[in-house]
C-alpha cells in the first residue's frame, strides 16, 4: 500500500502543482489572482489519481475486494502527500514572487467590496481587517497550514467517495 500511496501522491502532487504555476502565472486576471473555481477544479483533476490508488490497491495488493476503511486510509494517504506537495509549491512561488500574491489579493477584494457599494467607513474597517489578516499569512508558519487546508478537504471529500464507490467489488471489477 506504501509504495501505491506514494506513486499516487506524487503523481498527483506533481500535477496539482504544475497546474498551480501555469493558473498563477498565465491565467491569472489583471490583478494577479486567478480564479478560485478553477483552482479547485485542477484540484479535483489532481486528486482524481485517489480514485486511481485505490482501485490499483483493491485490484493489485488485496485481490480485488477492499474495505472502507483501508479504502480511506489509501485515499488519505495520497492526499496528504499531495497537499504537502501543493504546500512547497506555494511556498516557492509565494517567496520567488516576494509575497506580491498578497497586495494583488487585498487590491482584489476592496475593489470587489467597492463594487458592492459599501461606504468609506466600512470600506476603511474592511481593509483594515484584511490587512491585519494578510500580516498574520506572511509569516510562513501561518501561511503552510491554511495552504494545506486549501486542498486536504477536497482530498478527504475524494477519498470519501472513492472508498464508498470502490468497496463494492462490482465496480469496475479487477480484470483476469
Amino acid at each position: 500500500m506504501a509504495r501505491i500511496v506514494l506513486t499516487f501522491g506524487i503523481i498527483a502532487g506533481l500535477i496539482v502543482s504544475l497546474l498551480m504555476v501555469i493558473g498563477m502565472t498565465l491565467l491569472a486576471g489583471p490583478d494577479g489572482v486567478g480564479s478560485e473555481t478553477a483552482g479547485y477544479l485542477t484540484m479535483l483533476l489532481a486528486l482524481a489519481f485517489i480514485f486511481v490508488a485505490i482501485k490499483r490497491h483493491r485490484d493489485i495488493n488485496l485481490g480485488g475486494v477492499i474495505r472502507f476503511w483501508p479504502a480511506l486510509a489509501t485515499g488519505l494517504g495520497v492526499a496528504v502527500i499531495a497537499g504537502l506537495f501543493y504546500v512547497i509549491t506555494w511556498e516557492i512561488y509565494f517567496n520567488m514572487t516576494g509575497g506580491a500574491f498578497m497586495d494583488a489579493y487585498i487590491t482584489a477584494q476592496i475593489d470587489g467590496q467597492r463594487e458592492r457599494g459599501l461606504t468609506a467607513g466600512e470600506l476603511a474597517a474592511y481593509e483594515t481587517s484584511l490587512r491585519q489578516s494578510m500580516a498574520l499569512y506572511a509569516n510562513w508558519w501561518f501561511r503552510m497550514p491554511v495552504t494545506f487546508t486549501e486542498i486536504f478537504p477536497v482530498g478527504v471529500l475524494v477519498s470519501l467517495v472513492s472508498a464508498a464507490i470502490l468497496r463494492n467489488p462490482n465496480v469496475l471489477p479487477r480484470r483476469a
